[in-house]
């Protein structure tokens, strides 16, 4: 990600993608260029639009020495996301351990949750699986794959793996989140060995150490290949779904609720439930019903205060 030794036209736009923004300043990476610091135009301020990390930009180049530009432009969105803030997002890899910590089934069907409803396809990673001695990861991996999603295990410490990851990654911009521990950095590190590099460099630029709260950011790959780092997260409220929505979200759900006897069904007290009646024949799994139930009681309770 050097600045390559290539003219500069400063009459000329540049088109680039914010990969971090702080106080103000968004450092846009351009292809064959680099990193350039950038300031937005006042005029994104009068339009209520706020320049969001992932936003495909146009910018001008004001000084070739120090890099540092303003945007002019910000480009149409493909989505935006709420949590984390950012554009044009493709998919999420979700990283779970299965050991050291523990892997917590409940927060990951929160974040699952989450992405449903801002529509981004999501790959659940499972790291560490040298450290299985329950050997659950196999059955983890057929829990979710029976559920539509797409799964891969990993020993990121040793490499083992990476080419799949490679593979899925490549040509996208991708959201890599999940619990603190669960080695979100190696796998950060396997795919763009520069990245602390990097970080340590957009670090001194702002005058800060690396050892500062962790903000959003992008990590250029290869082309058209990024991946968005994102702070390691303890807990995930569900602030804005109701209980209707968490029902849509759990998808092998659907075509079981043809069977229950009353509209509206949740699923939970009812006597004649098609999804129950799935669930005693094994046909859901009950990790994934048991957070149901769970993420279900807990909206409900918040919709009373």
């Amino acid at each position: 990600m050097q600045k390559q030794n290539i003219t500069i036209n400063f009459d000329s736009l540049y088109d680039g993608k914010i990969i971090k923004g702080i106080a103000g300043f968004y450092y846009v990476f351009v292809e064959d260029l680099g990193i350039v610091s950038c300031k937005a135009r006042g005029e994104f301020r009068n339009r209520r639009l706020k320049p969001l990390v992932g936003d495909m930009v146009l910018i001008k180049i004001l000084d070739a020495s120090a890099m540092t530009g303003s945007i002019e432009d910000i480009l149409p969105r493909k989505n935006t996301l709420i949590r984390p803030a950012a554009a044009n997002i493709d998919q999420a890899v979700v990283v779970f351990a299965m050991a050291k910590p523990e892997p917590h089934l409940n927060l990951l069907d929160r974040f699952l949750i989450i992405m449903k409803k801002q529509n981004v396809p999501v790959v659940i990673l499972f790291n560490k699986t040298d450290l299985d001695e329950k050997n659950r990861v196999a059955y983890f991996r057929k829990i979710y794959e029976d559920c539509g999603y797409k799964t891969l295990d990993m020993v990121a410490r040793d490499g083992v793996n990476i080419h799949m990851l490679s593979e899925i990654i490549t040509g996208k911009t991708t959201v890599l989140a999940g619990p603190s521990g669960v080695g979100k950095s190696t796998i950060m590190n396997l795919c763009q060995p520069e990245a602390n590099m990097e970080t340590g460099e957009i670090s001194r630029k702002i005058g800060r150490g690396k050892n500062t709260t962790r903000h959003t950011e992008l990590v250029y790959v290869k082309k058209n290949t990024y991946l968005l780092d994102t702070p390691g997260f303890s807990s995930l409220y569900l602030d804005d779904i109701e209980p209707e929505d968490l029902i849509s979200c759990y998808s092998e759900f659907e075509k079981h609720e043809a069977l229950c006897r009353f509209g509206g069904c949740s699923h939970i007290k009812e006597k004649e439930c098609g999804v129950k009646a799935a669930l005693a024949k094994g046909i859901i799994y009950q990790e994934r019903y048991d957070n149901y139930c769970k993420l279900y009681e807990e909206i409900n309770s918040r919709k009373k205060y």
